[in-house]
């Protein structure tokens, strides 16, 4: 990979006095739509949540009901803006909603247009098609991002998907949440870790990128298990040794009011402390190939709604601490991922099944 191999930290990032030793999507972004001030103010591209009115195949009955243990009733997306009324309305909601964070005196802004809402490949692919080309017509729009599941990408869906990777930037973000079907089956997750890698390969072979998403805490797993989900989705893509998915979310499980999980597991705590998740998630980030881009690597619920870890909706302090905390440690994305380090926490889904 380059200076990893002599012991010298990996910085991904410099500008604004940073030293990350994180791979995080936003210099990423920078970089495609080209860094640097333009006319005085800096350059910005925001993520606009958008709840398109899909279901999941877990609440309307097609494989189960009640949806996700984890999932809040609005399917995980509580910030988002409704498109009921219209696309185009709902988007310019969130941007004005998003405008006193970045003034326009200030920032250059771009968007991506993110339907984050339940599974948003999940239905008429007509409605698709109108609901993403409607929003990336929104002034400022110049990228998508489309949240869903493995199995609930059809022949049809994937034929949109890459008529749109040609005409913008598109990632699809997969929520695989767990490699382990024990835990798959308690979360009431309702598909088998196995669509996971078969959907990863069909999107890749279209050229599309792939953001997966992991959550850490869920009930009943081992610090071991949640290693080897990281592990898993990280391996090089099938017959593309030395290519990988595009991004990773990793976040710790959010016990939500009005989820499945608040009535299931009433007192459970995913992590005491804040240290407690910090610690793990290094580890799992010193895992991961530099290649990848960090989407996320805390999470947080509305405090309104949130039952635990009651400190999670501290978002600034927590990844003040992992980024200070990599410094302390000296170490960086990626630094075990070559060779057996890795190894050892890694399994097949595909052999394991």
């Amino acid at each position: 990979m380059g200076n990893e191999m002599n012991g010298e930290p990996i910085i991904f990032d410099t500008r604004d006095g940073q030293e990350l030793r994180i791979n995080m999507i936003s210099p990423w972004l920078k970089e495609y739509f080209g860094s640097g001030e333009r006319e005085g103010r800096s350059l910005k591209i925001a993520k606009l949540s958008l709840d398109g009115g899909f279901t999941c195949p877990n609440r309307d009955g097609s494989k189960g009901f009640g949806g996700c243990c984890f999932c809040s009733e609005s399917g995980s997306g509580d910030m988002a803006s409704t498109t009921a009324e219209g696309v185009q309305q709902a988007t310019q909601r969130q941007i004005e909603l998003l405008s006193h964070k970045w003034p326009k005196e200030k920032y250059d802004l771009k968007y991506i247009a993110y339907f984050q809402n339940h599974t948003n490949t999940y239905g008429s692919v007509e409605k698709m098609r109108v609901l993403f080309e409607a929003a990336l017509e929104v002034p400022g729009v110049e990228g998508l991002a489309v949240a869903t599941r493995s199995d609930c990408i059809s022949h049809e869906v994937l034929e949109l998907l890459e008529e749109l990777n040609k005409k913008t930037l598109l990632w699809v973000e997969l929520g695989l949440q767990t490699i382990h079907k024990e835990t798959a089956e308690k979360m009431n997750l309702c598909h088998e870790p196995a669509d996971y890698r078969e959907t990863v390969g069909r999107l890749a072979g279209a050229g599309i990128r792939i953001v997966t998403h992991l959550i850490l805490g869920l009930p009943g797993e081992t610090r071991e298990m949640m290693l080897k989900s990281v592990s898993e989705v990280c391996r090089p893509l099938s017959g593309r040794e030395g290519e990988y998915i595009f991004g990773l979310k990793l976040h710790m499980l959010n016990v939500v009011r009005g989820s499945r999980m608040a009535v299931i597991y009433p007192d459970y705590v995913p992590f005491e402390t804040m240290e407690d998740y910090i610690d793990l998630l290094i580890e799992a980030l010193e895992i991961i190939p530099p290649e990848i881009t960090m989407h996320r690597i805390s999470g947080d619920a509305p405090r309104s709604t949130l039952i635990a870890p009651a400190w999670s909706y501290r978002k600034r302090a927590i990844l003040n601490s992992i980024h200070r905390e990599m410094r302390v440690r000296n170490t960086w994305q990626g630094r075990l991922y070559e060779g057996s380090a890795a190894d050892q926490y890694g399994i097949s889904i595909v052999n394991s099944l």
